[in-house]
């Protein structure tokens, strides 16, 4: 039996790979920030050294993406310095490990999906401290290190474009969305599964990216999680990204290609459409659990 320790347990993803991994029974370790923070070195290595994991997950990672900007030491303290301490404490346990990155890496400007093995180039803060911490992996972590790339990531657990679209359906006539950005909507429980397979099928180290198969706009997203809900798409308006104004410029062509799974004679994640419908039904009822305890009483 594989032991599993994972860090940012209590994220989005973290929480649903912990959830999948004991529900396979899989002996699984999850430690949230305040149980472990990635950019104290010797933490870490007590955390590795405790619990003699078989593999790490670092879900932990500084992700907004516009505090980045002002902040990037402090973003690469936790991206690139937390990812490196990660990295030191599995080669000399012997474990195998698994650093989750991003889209950002790449510059967002290709007409066709971006290759694992594409050159990265990122334009932000954020991509930059995280490509740091997918060299920092591979670096230390030669032949057990793994970078899985995702994107677009929505769930039932935490704040993501998804939920934000149910509420505002509730409570806007007509809500503006993004139509000029494209990209994979991806479901964290189908990463958390797409992890897991990818351990458990001892899969070369390197660079792999779990996304949803597909590509659409935020624009489509917010018309496809209308018609779930059983509202008119047409209350959903498309802007230009131009009509808003933020610190870090987000990428204007997201979609990643899945030639590694090929390569291995594995399935990547099927179509976006039918994960958001499968997930669906979870992200409504956390969303309506969360609506419930934040009503007054009586």
């Amino acid at each position: 039996m594989t032991r599993w320790l994972v860090s940012g347990a209590d994220g989005m993803l973290g929480t649903d790979l912990v959830a999948a991994l004991s529900g396979r029974g899989e002996p699984v370790t999850g430690m949230n920030r305040a149980a472990l923070d990635v950019t104290d070195a010797a933490a870490v290595a007590d955390a590795i050294a405790a619990n003699r994991p078989d593999v790490v997950v670092n879900c932990a990672a500084w992700t907004a993406v516009d505090d980045a900007e002002a902040a990037e030491e402090r973003a690469l303290a936790v991206n690139a310095g937390g990812a490196a301490s990660l990295a030191q404490g599995c080669a000399t346990a012997g474990a195998r490990l698994v650093q989750l990155s991003t889209d950002y890496v790449f510059a967002g400007a290709a007409g066709r999906p971006y290759a694992e093995d594409d050159a990265p180039a990122p334009r932000t803060a954020y991509g930059r401290t995280k490509l740091a911490g997918e060299r920092a992996v591979l670096s230390r972590l030669p032949g057990s290190g793994y970078v899985v790339r995702t994107a677009w990531l929505y769930g039932a657990h935490g704040s993501n474009f998804v939920r934000t679209m149910i509420k505002l359906a509730d409570q806007r006539p007509a809500v503006d969305v993004v139509d000029d950005q494209y990209g994979q909507p991806t479901w964290t429980a189908d990463v958390a599964r797409q992890i897991i397979a990818l351990i458990k099928a001892a899969a070369p180290a390197g660079i792999y990216h779990a996304t949803s198969s597909g590509q659409t706009t935020w624009f489509g997203l917010a018309r496809e999680i209308f018609r779930l809900l059983g509202a008119d798409p047409d209350r959903v308006r498309p802007v230009a990204s131009s009509e808003l104004s933020r610190p870090a410029p987000r990428p204007a062509y997201s979609v990643l290609g899945h030639d590694a799974w090929d390569r291995l004679g594995m399935p990547p994640i099927g179509d976006w459409q039918a994960a958001l419908q499968r997930a669906f039904p979870e992200i409504l009822a956390a969303q309506r659990a969360a609506a419930t305890a934040g009503s007054p009483a009586g």
